[in-house]
């Protein structure tokens, strides 16, 4: 069985596990956004005493909290226990990309050369690091939810504002990769 969960699927597999997975969110009456869980993460802590924002009733949400719970015991798992010790297969037209870059592909997921535990202590990488997830969280904030809520749960609800979200945030990522990335690195 482990065989069989350490081999690559098919990208099909997970377009089809989403669409099941909205269906039944559909059904029962929920929406889904993985960022939401900040407020009620915060909520649980005690903010909704000073903020009206995080004032809810935080247990509607606990299966949303539950899908991140197993988000991020599946991605330990996924690292860990199925990790195989083949090389990320990767587009030669990506790694050329981050050649020009100055960036070595080493086979990993994420380039070690960027996200290492030695980059932790460059000043400028914590500098990037902490002023993108401010960027992030203010972004995700001021549009009203993340890339997976707007992309995922919006677009299958036919929402306007979520087209609008998702086209900005295509826009904001071809203008990170062409743009802002090569000045940063």
């Amino acid at each position: 069985m482990l065989d069989i969960l350490r081999q690559p699927w098919h990208w099909y597999i997970s377009g089809l596990a989403i669409a099941f997975i909205m269906v039944l969110l559909l059904f029962y009456g929920k929406s889904f956004g993985f960022s939401s869980n900040l407020r009620t993460i915060c909520t649980i802590a005690g903010a909704g005493k000073r903020v009206k924002f995080f004032d809810f009733d935080w247990r509607t949400q606990k299966w949303n909290l539950l899908f991140l719970i197993g988000s991020v015991l599946g991605g330990v798992i996924s690292a860990t226990l199925l990790k195989n010790d083949e090389p990320l297969k990767l587009s030669e037209a990506t790694i050329l990309d981050l050649q020009n870059l100055g960036i070595t592909f080493d086979g990993d997921l994420n380039p070690s050369q960027i996200f290492g535990l030695a980059e932790f202590y460059s000043l400028k990488n914590l500098l990037i690091l902490i002023v993108g997830g401010v960027l992030v969280g203010f972004g995700t904030r001021y549009a009203g939810g993340c890339t997976s809520g707007h992309a995922i749960s919006g677009l299958s609800n036919l929402q306007i504002p979520s087209l609008v979200a998702v086209i900005g945030f295509f826009a904001g990522g071809l203008i990170m990769t062409h743009l802002l990335f090569p000045l940063i690195f």
